[in-house]
């Protein structure tokens, strides 16, 4: 099924630097990304027919629209489930702009996760999922991420006879990439191994270092159709394929009453859809953008996604030399969400974008293909996207 395959691309990227507090209110970092991202694809906000943003942050397009001179809006519409809606807002628009819905659409994340400044929606925490870890996890001690994903990481350690040391080559490594980039917490900070091996255990299995940290910030992106990028300023990048997924059982950040707890089925049916949908396999893909709030579901995605076998996750990453910009499968370049920040995958497709266009910051030699992937612990999306 080949629905939308290139027939949009990502003209422009617009980006609001990550900080611990951004002194600034999302709706605010919302517009100065969206005004970044025209000023990237050379437009002018009355370009803009097309609206889509995650569904609880503070602002809404109504408030955007007016506050940047955006004109006539033929389609807008939002999506949810944190990291899970990452892809799958651009996957909405590219869905848009190839059925001639609009034909420049802006996505947009913006958040202050680290300062909590921020005016929630009031209906988000009376629903279903907010009462079900109230009354059935949190008695059990299982109140904050770390418990909850602690569970199903556990259970794959168990299962593959792990040492849950060697998930620290995933922040190593990503640490490594951040260090790099001029937009990550972690800019002139790499982390040694050792470093890792001596740092707070925090929820079993998980070190201190296992978590990408929360900030504020905001991304924006311009997606438009092929004809259009080509009068646009930037090397347009093609959206290939596209995918989300809630496997049986699914449950946000837990899914205990699936088959399986030790694998993540949900990213791969978005894995086995991306290669269906593009033709490709994992062996063509150059770069690979995992969404990893923690840093075990590095290894845990990269067997559901085909690039190792399942149970050997842990030793394809091992060492950290397979994973680098200059291995065999570079793995979160921008530092991902452990070594740039967490704005729930959102980061890792801005990543892909200055992956292809040739200027991230730790560049991979001719990268033409990257596969992005986020929500790997509830609803999963996925993007395969190509010069």
């Amino acid at each position: 099924m080949k629905t939308f395959t290139d027939k949009a691309v990502i003209a422009g990227v617009g980006t609001v630097p990550f900080s611990r507090n951004s002194h600034n209110t999302e709706m605010a970092m919302a517009c100065l990304a969206i005004k970044a991202a025209l000023d990237d694809a050379g437009l002018t906000p009355d370009a803009v027919d097309g609206f889509i943003e995650y569904a609880e942050e503070d602002f809404d397009e109504i408030l955007v629209a007016r506050s940047m001179g955006i004109g006539n809006l033929t389609y807008h519409g939002d999506v949810r489930w944190d990291g899970g809606a990452a892809c799958a807002m651009i996957e909405r628009a590219a869905m848009a702009i190839a059925c001639g819905m609009a034909g420049t659409i802006v996505v947009v994340r913006s958040v202050n996760d680290a300062s909590l400044n921020r005016q929630k929606k009031t209906w988000s925490d009376a629903r279903s999922w907010r009462a079900l870890e109230e009354t059935f996890y949190n008695p059990y001690g299982l109140i904050t991420d770390a418990g909850r994903i602690g569970m199903m990481v556990q259970r794959y350690i168990l299962e593959n006879n792990i040492n849950p040391a060697d998930f620290g080559w995933v922040s190593v490594v990503a640490r490594e990439n951040g260090a790099k980039n001029p937009n990550s917490l972690f800019y002139n900070k790499p982390l040694s191994y050792e470093d890792y091996q001596i740092s707070k255990p925090t929820v079993a299995p998980f070190r201190e270092m296992d978590q990408a940290p929360s900030v504020d910030g905001a991304i924006a992106f311009i997606v438009t159709d092929v004809e259009r990028a080509k009068r646009l300023k930037n090397q347009p990048v093609y959206i290939t394929a596209a995918a989300q997924s809630i496997v049986k059982d699914t449950q946000f950040k837990t899914g205990y009453y699936r088959e399986s707890i030790s694998t993540i089925p949900g990213i791969k049916n978005v894995g086995d859809r991306l290669y269906e949908e593009s033709g490709l396999l994992p062996k063509d893909i150059d770069v690979v953008q995992i969404e990893e709030p923690f840093a075990a579901l590095v290894p845990m995605q990269l067997e559901a996604l085909g690039f190792c076998e399942p149970g050997k996750g842990v030793d394809y990453i091992k060492n950290g030399d397979r994973i680098r910009s200059d291995g065999e499968t570079p793995v979160n370049t921008s530092g991902g969400s452990i070594g740039e920040g967490s704005l729930h995958g959102i980061n890792h497709i801005a990543e892909a974008v200055y992956q292809l266009r040739e200027t991230s910051t730790a560049q991979v030699k001719n990268a033409e293909c990257v596969l992005v992937t986020t929500g790997a612990c509830g609803p999963a999306s996925g993007l395969i996207l190509r010069r």
